[in-house]
């Protein structure tokens, strides 16, 4: 047995804290998957109970240094709380580490304008002169070593405490993360200027020349900051998922006894009577037994258009009732609804890691030591080949070493790709696009080719019976009506849009009820097979025909017809003996055309597949501007036809509504499942449409453009800040707090670019093309 979780961990500092957190718990026994994000703080496990217990990992998780708790989707706003707590304290080790500096700051800045120097009796009575005098007597004062040495020392060893926890906890378990790099720099600052200031008072020049309690105290200073406004960013990147968690409703009215009850939506059970009047939201899935109504379904699907509802109907938790009062019997609850699901398969989508992903982790894995080294160099190449001397500028050797040490940072290689992840695919989950995993979202902006199911695809998938044309009705012991009603009876217990057409048709036209038939088989791809008051019927193509050995030749000319306008046509056959020619007509769905246009402009190539023949595939094909169609294909054979397309070297998208076309789906490299939020659609598919418009199809291979674009940017710049910070830090042109002031906005520059994505307009997105 194997069981999913998802955990919220606290206090990972850096891509390689997860990394550290990965590596350690792949060497427990049980655990099939792990995958951690710094970006969004969590952890998805995949682990065997029955070798590992979750509190084991929790153990372990703990003993790395960092907190954990559980992260159930029904909680979500605990874990928001948790976060702003967490957000909260950093804020204030970040104002009292502010505090403590400016002083040192001051001194810097005056240091650095000449008010260094000894004092000097003003040379005349002037105002502006005694003043100077002043000032010059105050910076004296804040250049003292000591004062200097109190006010570093609380920063770096209370406010930078989680520096040296973390670094311990990293080291531990034989790993190095940022927070090495910190330690390593701000202490090697803050211990030389102490043994200068203690053990060498001569070569303070002015007080204060060769001490740095100013750089190890600013560097955690600005690490903070650039750490906090990281926070705030990733809370901004994370509004997707948290305005997902804010839709469900707060209470439910339940009907009990005749008696209405308002209680907590999380104590609703399957099988209660919810009363829902207009504008109040519905608190779970469910099914209506009572009433009229129409809902906005916008938050969940995008679509704008509210629906209409009524007996019988099913209903989504968190969609706004808009007009009419009804009642509903509650089907799923908790952590089963619509609304559950959708946030755990974006919350899984947000943590997974696309290839790309997998190489900057590969990097940030040797990025440390290979920091460690150039460092190392560094101070040996400054100190023995260019100032030779022990005691003659050794604190600049020392500087540029510390200098190398803050300004590589690896942390925006790690928020390079979860930060644009959690805002595309939080922008795709508002306008009812999910992309289910990293992979999906890579592949999808390769696509070159879209194949698309007819019927429910590019169809409405709801037929009508348009025409009953009887063959030989001179000989026929029966009239039109008799026909209709023993097809409608025929395919009654059918599962497929014709010949539900056909059993609808029959009740509206007919009078008398119709009952079961006696016997039912349905044959995949040609029809269906029924025993009626003794007699067989048969409903299909002419291939079930064939099969019985009932020619079908007489019907060609009028299956033609048919096929021509665009209809779909089936024959029946009574007792052996072709009797009838039934067609029907599906309409083809709005923005069709407007969507095959799309795709091609973006440079892909569409393609139709349907198991009708080809003369109705072309008609529909011509109508909404598809010049390729692959016809007369069994369900079993789709898959078929996508591994021919792949064969080529084709980046094949298939889309189908999640149900029929599900081998298709699996066989295409990427498979688009088209539905209205069903289970089977949620399953089925890598990216999942939750809406009918088809504009939703270059919709989402335009934002996984968009995404895959941004992490490229995010990756690019990434690296060529290290590529270009590190040499510069090392010849000796970078000011340790300089290099701290760039790490931190490498950091929040990707984190930046990312939230970009956030003002792209939906509409735009769906109507402009977009290269890759």
């Amino acid at each position: 047995m194997v069981e999913n979780i998802s955990l919220k961990i606290y206090g990972m500092t850096c891509a390689l804290c997860s990394l550290t957190i990965e590596s350690s718990l792949q060497r427990l026994d049980g655990i099939n998957k792990i995958n951690v994000s710094y970006a969004v703080e969590k952890a998805l496990l995949e682990y065997d109970p029955d070798q590992i217990q979750l509190q084991e990992i929790e153990r372990v998780i703990n003993r790395l240094g960092f907190s954990v708790e559980r992260n159930e989707h029904s909680a979500g706003s605990e874990g928001v709380s948790r976060s702003e707590i967490e957000q909260n304290k950093l804020k204030k080790q970040l104002i009292f580490s502010a505090i403590l500096t400016s002083p040192l700051i001051l001194a810097m800045v005056l240091g650095g304008i000449g008010f260094c120097h000894d004092y000097i009796a003003p040379a005349s009575d002037s105002v502006f002169s005694f003043y100077l005098a002043v000032l010059r007597s105050k910076a004296l004062l804040l250049h003292d070593w000591r004062l200097q040495l109190a006010v570093a020392t609380p920063v770096q060893f209370i406010i930078g405490f989680r520096f040296y926890r973390n670094t311990f906890h990293a080291l531990r378990v034989k790993k190095v993360t940022m927070d090495l790099l910190v330690v390593l720099g701000t202490t090697s600052a803050y211990f030389y200027s102490l043994y200068t200031a203690l053990f060498d008072p001569d070569s303070l020049s002015y007080g204060m020349k060769n001490i740095y309690f100013e750089a190890s105290s600013v560097i955690i200073t600005l690490i903070l900051l650039g750490r906090y406004m990281e926070s705030i960013a990733r809370g901004r990147t994370s509004r997707a998922m948290q305005t997902l968690i804010g839709l469900q409703a707060k209470t439910a009215r339940i009907l009990s006894e005749n008696l209405e009850t308002d209680i907590p939506v999380k104590d609703v059970q399957a099988g209660d009577i919810i009363i829902v009047r207009p504008g109040e939201k519905i608190p779970v899935d469910g099914m209506i037994t009572e009433g009229y109504s129409t809902i906005d379904e916008s938050m969940l699907t995008g679509e704008s258009v509210p629906v209409e509802k009524r007996e019988g109907d099913f209903v989504t938790g968190a969609s706004l009732n808009k007009l009419g009062t009804f009642k509903f019997r509650a089907t799923k609850v908790g952590n089963h609804t619509v609304l559950a699901n959708i946030i755990k398969l974006v919350e899984q989508a947000q943590s997974s890691k696309p290839p790309i992903q997998k190489i900057a982790d590969r990097v940030c894995g040797y990025f440390i030591p290979f920091v460690l080294t150039v460092s190392v160099l560094t101070f040996l190449i400054w100190y023995f080949l260019i100032y030779h001397h022990l005691t003659f500028l050794i604190d600049r050797a020392i500087i540029h070493a510390v200098s190398v040490l803050v300004v590589s940072c690896p942390c925006a290689l790690g928020l390079a790709t979860p930060t644009a992840i959690m805002v595309g695919m939080g922008k795709g989950a508002q306008n009812g696009i999910l992309i289910k995993n990293g992979e999906a979202l890579e592949l999808a902006c390769r696509i070159n080719t879209v194949v698309l199911d007819k019927t429910g695809t590019l169809t409405l998938g709801e037929p009508e019976l348009t025409d009953i044309i009887l063959l030989n009705p001179e000989n026929l012991p029966y009239h039109e009506a008799e026909l209709l009603r023993l097809a409608s009876i025929a395919e009654k217990k059918s599962e497929h849009p014709l010949g539900a057409a056909i059993y609808e048709k029959g009740k509206e036209m007919l009078s008398s009820a119709l009952s079961d038939p006696e016997r039912f088989e349905a044959v995949p791809g040609k029809g269906v097979k029924a025993l009626i008051e003794h007699r067989e019927i048969l409903i299909g193509t002419p291939k079930l025909m064939g099969d019985h050995n009932i020619s079908s030749r007489e019907a060609e000319t009028v299956l033609d017809s048919f096929q021509k306008e665009g209809k779909t046509a089936v024959l029946v056959a009574v007792d052996g003996v072709l009797t009838a020619v039934l067609a029907l007509a599906d309409r083809v769905k709005e923005n069709a055309y407007k969507m095959v246009s799309t795709l091609e402009k973006m440079g892909i190539e569409v393609y139709m597949l349907t198991g009708d023949n080809i003369e109705t595939a072309l008609s529909v094909a011509g109508k909404i501007g598809i010049q390729q169609v692959i016809a007369e294909v069994l369900p079993h054979e789709k898959a078929q036809e996508i591994e021919k397309l792949k064969a080529r070297g084709r980046i094949v998208a298939m889309v189908g509504d999640g149900i029929n076309d599900a081998p298709a789906l699996a066989t295409s490299t990427i498979g688009f499942a088209i539905g209205s939020g069903t289970d089977v659609a949620l399953e089925t598919g890598d990216i999942v449409l939750l809406h009918d418009d088809l504009m939703a199809i270059p919709g989402a291979i335009k934002l996984s453009r968009l995404t895959m674009r941004k992490i490229k940017q995010n990756l690019f710049w990434a690296f060529i800040y290290n590529a270009v910070g590190i040499p510069i830090a090392a010849t000796g042109h970078l000011n340790p707090i300089l290099a701290a002031a760039a790490m931190a906005l490498s950091s929040i520059s990707v984190l930046l670019n990312s939230l970009d994505l956030k003002r792209i307009k939906w509409e735009n997105m769906q109507g402009k093309s977009l290269s890759s």
